[in-house]
């Protein structure tokens, strides 16, 4: 079974976003298909690399790279919702006249019609 994820939850303060990540962890390791993480509303603070947790906590935007990095799992992120929550990617960054942009490696900026994409080609989809 195939399976895209809707994280909506802020990266730290609630636990939507660790309960995807653990959800994503666990489902990689079955016989089924992760195909994308799809970040929308509070969720895209999980694509922000400025969040930097304590020492001894969990760095959540860490998981998700590893994440990618270990099983190809595409990072989708809402483009509207993060520049609502002012995360941007180098790309934009010569527009808004910054230094740099603060999305983490790895995440994708996009738009809905990637979600719709991705709902079309899989079986569930779960949000948190």
């Amino acid at each position: 079974m195939n399976y895209t994820i809707l994280v909506t939850g802020s990266a730290y303060g609630r636990q939507n976003a660790s309960t995807a990540l653990l959800f994503c962890q666990s489902l990689v390791k079955t016989d089924h298909v992760l195909h994308s993480i799809f970040f929308y509303g509070d969720g895209v603070s999980n694509a922000n690399k400025m969040i930097k947790p304590a020492t001894d906590e969990f760095n959540l935007i860490a998981g998700w790279q590893k994440l990618h990095k270990k099983y190809k799992v595409k990072l989708y992120v809402c483009s509207s919702a993060a520049f609502r929550r002012g995360v941007i990617e180098d790309e934009q960054k010569i527009n808004m006249r910054i230094k740099q942009g603060n999305l983490a490696l790895f995440f994708e900026m996009t738009g809905l019609l990637e979600l719709a994409n991705s709902i079309k080609v899989c079986d569930r989809i779960i949000q948190f």
